[in-house]
């Protein structure tokens, strides 16, 4: 590799604001999150989806077909 043409690749570290750190490696040393995959809704499980349904559902909602 060429001198002085590749960033520093250190240690860093990852702080989510639950608490939860994270040691990897990156051109930054440390790192400051509002969420991880500990405190995300996706990766807990307590995501709510809300299934409204398609065109096709409104469609037989507003007209009344079973």
């Amino acid at each position: 590799m060429k001198d002085g043409l590749h960033p520093n690749y250190q240690e860093a570290t990852i702080t989510c604001a639950c608490g939860n750190v994270i040691k990897t490696n990156s051109t930054k040393s440390d790192m400051k999150v509002d969420v991880c995959s500990k405190c995300h809704a996706f990766w807990t499980g307590n995501l709510k989806r809300e299934t409204t349904g398609g065109r096709a559902d409104r469609f037989k909602k507003k007209f009344g077909i079973a």
